[in-house]
């Protein structure tokens, strides 16, 4: 069977909560684990595997701050008094539940929807994957194997038991989908924009707007607005340091305004670089982004924007439980002692090496990631009349990835090397709009729209030569990768072509000045077409000895309803209730990933055009009841929620590569999931901020579902467990999250802790990994005007304060279906991060 790597996601944990009111702060500041996806192209059927929603608005349009107009326009009474903002600023307008005053940089969250600005994401280190302010959250895990996220094999979110390929997630109104390592359909937000130009996040933890296109939304939304052209012209720059080697560089340049029309842009450039805390293997991303702000008339705008990201990343060694009990928390790739890794390729490793279900596979040369990404689009928000708006979103994205790791056992066949460099080689052209009409008549705002995209999306799998020891230097992980000849063997090797449409309606009715109903549905339609188009027909490295599958699926949902009800009973107190069913269609991927299987992963042609008469896309539907209240000196937040998810797609592995890895491919049919949220911050003085928050969370399979426990060396099983009444793996049943932090003049501090419960490991639940506490500490200091530089700040953080020992990603290769496999990485040691910044 040919050497597999089973690719990424992985699980989990987070940072502070953090919640707004009356103009001041709780925010924290944190980190952890990953989440789940595999690659198993080959995967089985096993058994009777395979027979075979979010919400409305708290988006709604009620309490919207409209660009230009800087004022609530639905007649929702913001919590706060709302100062105006600048003419023709086009972050204001996006997000109806989150009252955004542009003057003070004040957010103010409101029903579900919970809004993190400008003052929460300073609290950054410079250069931070995003996603980590998002697991601020309660409620929401974010795990990250390096304390920068740029490894987004080892950086991961979930909300609420939905991991991020089950959330609708945008940037300024463009679907960015899958934020999963490898996507074929999606783009991580962290390759996507510059952390330092994000201007806010809106984050529907209950359910997602109607309107919002996506075709990955089941459990709510993340919405990422950038930041606007400044009006004075002027440069930004900031430098960063930090533990191994890291440095990171910012420059930002305003034009400022530029003629009478309004018009200016922005263009900034941010270099990032890392070293692992156990290895000398680096992580590089560079990255420039700019934006132009065209404003038409008294109250239209026009918007363009660009993004290019290159990355160049090695990434960790995926560990099991047994490696760690067996050979400790510092193990890492064995990059860059090449004659080692050949050495144990030849069979001269450890004799321990037997008892572990990698075997050879246990300490890989290198692995990682060369990708680069071109994003850019127009928006337009046009005034046609005083109770008519018009707003269209079009854009395309290129990707080019490129990801590796070296295969001991897998002989180059152009030099005789007893290992080889396997690469996924994979690319995306998504093209597509998002426009829609907004009318205001009497107490009614409704919205209408349509979304249209094309993915053109392949994937393959190549075996390249390593050269004989002495004879050459190692290929990158990074690439060149034909430095010793042409790939000699190809694995598999996918093309598909997408098409999606979306249309939604929803009226937003304030039944009474303090209670607003919003409800309405989509419709979702979703064709793939394509499958393997290639492979190796020896069955040597591929494992296979016939081609994969081809042909197309429809998804298809003509009603999907969502309902919000938001009231205002008591000055600052607010009661709300969200219901949405929502569609996933199925993913056109290879990979037997345990969070993105797709139909196409199945071995035979005969079993895929079984599955095109049995298989039902996944449906969610999701129920929310919450209240908050906001008040001078205390914010106060608590909701419950219910989930039933139906048909969901799961895949089970077993080894880590070599003729050891086996994957599963099942429908759970049925399962639940129920949950709470509380936060509480506290502004006994001013300056001083103290959140507490707590979140539990109970998932479980509710359908009786064999599944696959043992298989013989022919892949048939031998033996079976239930999944009926098993927690789901990767994410924790509770988090706490502290956050106490202080702001004096210039100076300010922050401090705080978050604890994860045991995540479930195997799908049947027999092992785990254990719960840990992890702490962070930061300080900055402002000291405004120094010479002819202004907003001259200086930080200093100190992530894994305790040096904890623990483990972040889980799930990165796949979950095992029982014990154990080579599928989780141990979260970063203590560092320390230094940042100047200033502005002329």
């Amino acid at each position: 069977m040919w050497a597999l790597r089973i690719r990424r996601a992985s699980l989990l944990l987070t940072s502070t909560a953090l919640i707004w009111g009356s103009g001041q702060s709780a925010s924290a500041q944190t980190t952890n684990a990953q989440t789940t996806g595999a690659r198993a192209a080959g995967a089985q059927i096993t058994g009777q595997q395979i027979n075979g929603a979010h919400a409305m608005s708290s988006r709604s349009a009620a309490g919207r701050s409209r660009a230009g107009r800087g004022m609530a326009t639905e007649g929702r009474k913001s919590v706060n008094p709302v100062v105006r903002a600048p003419v023709h600023s086009t972050n204001a307008s996006a997000d109806p539940e989150a009252v955004t005053v542009s003057g003070a940089r004040r957010t103010v969250s409101h029903n579900s929807e919970n809004v993190i600005g400008q003052k929460e994401l300073a609290q950054q280190v410079p250069g931070q994957n995003i996603l980590k302010a998002v697991g601020q959250l309660p409620g929401v895990s974010y795990s990250s194997t390096d304390p920068l996220g740029i490894d987004t094999w080892g950086a991961s979110v979930y909300v609420r038991g939905f991991f991020m390929n089950q959330l609708g997630i945008t940037l300024d109104g463009v679907p960015l989908n899958d934020q999963t390592y490898a996507t074929t359909n999606g783009l991580n937000i962290a390759n996507a924009w510059i952390s330092d130009d994000i201007g806010r996040v809106s984050v529907s933890q209950g359910a997602g707007a109607v309107d919002v296109a996506s075709n990955t939304n089941l459990g709510g939304t993340m919405q990422f607005f950038t930041s606007d052209p400044k009006d004075k012209a002027g440069a930004t720059v900031s430098q960063g340091f930090g533990s191994y080697a890291m440095k990171r560089t910012y420059v930002r340049v305003d034009s400022g305004t530029l003629n009478s029309t309004g018009t200016k842009f922005y263009v900034a450039y941010s270099r990032d670089f890392e070293k692992k805390y156990a290895s000398q293997s680096p992580g590089f991303m560079q990255q420039v982004n700019g934006k132009l702000v065209q404003p038409i008339g008294e109250d239209s705008s026009m918007t363009a924007f660009f993004n290019w990201n290159e990355a160049e990343v090695y990434g960790s060694l995926d560990k099991s439980l047994g490696s760690i009990a067996a050979y400790g928390w510092r193990q890492e790739l064995l990059y860059p002692n090449y004659a080692l890794a050949y050495s144990y390729a030849e069979g001269n490793y450890p004799s321990g090496w037997d008892n572990l279900v990698s075997g050879n596979y246990t300490q890989l040369f290198d692995a990682g990631q060369s990708t680069q990404d071109y994003i850019g689009g127009i928006n337009f928000d046009l005034a046609l009349t005083d109770r008519l708006r018009w707003k269209t979103t079009l854009y395309a994205h290129r990707d080019i990835s490129d990801t590796t790791y070296s295969a001991p056992g897998t002989v180059s066949l152009g030099t005789g090397a007893p290992l080889s460099e396997q690469v996924w080689m994979s690319g995306i052209m998504r093209e597509g709009f998002n426009s829609y009409f907004e009318y205001k008549i009497g107490n009614h705002t409704i919205n209408t729209g349509a979304w249209f995209e094309n993915n053109s999306n392949n994937s393959g799998t190549y075996y390249f030569n390593e050269p004989l020891l002495g004879e050459g230097a190692p290929l990158k992980t990074t690439g060149p990768y034909d430095v010793y000849g042409p790939a000699f063997a190809t694995g598999w090797a996918y093309r598909w072509s997408t098409n999606t449409f979306q249309y939604h309606v929803m009226d937003t009715w304030r039944i009474l000045p303090e209670f607003t109903a919003t409800y309405g549905f989509k419709s979702l339609l979703q064709t793939t077409a394509g499958g393997d188009y290639a492979y190796d027909p020896t069955g040597d490295y591929s494992g296979l000895n016939a081609p994969g599958p081809t042909g197309s699926m429809t998804s298809a949902a003509a009603f999907l309803p969502a309902v919000n009800l938001d009231w205002r009973f008591l000055k600052g107190h607010e009661l709300y209730f969200d219901f949405a069913e929502n569609m996933k269609p199925y993913a056109a991927s290879p990979y037997a990933s345990a969070t993105e299987p797709g139909p196409w992963m199945v071995q035979t042609q005969a079993q895929f055009n079984q599955l095109k008469k049995t298989l039902t896309p996944e449906r969610d539907f999701t129920y929310v009841l919450g209240y908050r209240y906001t008040g001078r000196r205390m914010v106060f937040g608590v909701d419950g929620y219910h989930s039933d998810n139906y048909n969901r797609l799961l895949s089970g592995a077993t080894g880590i590569g070599g003729a050891d890895q086996g994957a599963t491919f099942f429908n759970s049919k049925h399962a639940t999931q129920w949950g709470m949220d509380a936060v509480l911050t506290l502004m006994p003085v001013k300056g001083l901020s103290v959140t507490n928050s707590v979140s539990y969370n109970h998932f479980a399979y509710a359908a009786s579902i064999p599944v696959c426990a043992a298989a013989d060396d022919a892949g048939d099983c031998t033996s079976y467990g239930n999944l009926r009444g098993k927690k789901m793996d990767g994410y924790p049943s509770v988090m706490y999250k502290a956050n106490l932090s202080y702001t004096w003049r210039g100076a300010s501090a922050y401090f705080d802790v978050n604890y994860y419960s045991k995540r479930q490991y195997s799908m049947l639940n027999d092992t785990h990994v254990p719960a840990y506490w992890l702490a962070n500490l930061g300080a900055s200091y402002h000291f405004g005007k120094v010479g002819f530089l202004h907003d001259v700040t200086a930080s200093f953080t100190v992530y894994n304060l305790f040096n904890a020992k623990y483990i972040a990603m889980m799930g990165e290769n796949g979950f095992p279906t029982t014990g154990d496999m080579q599928s989780i990485e141990r979260g970063s040691v203590r560092e320390y991060f230094g940042t100047i910044k200033a502005a002329y």
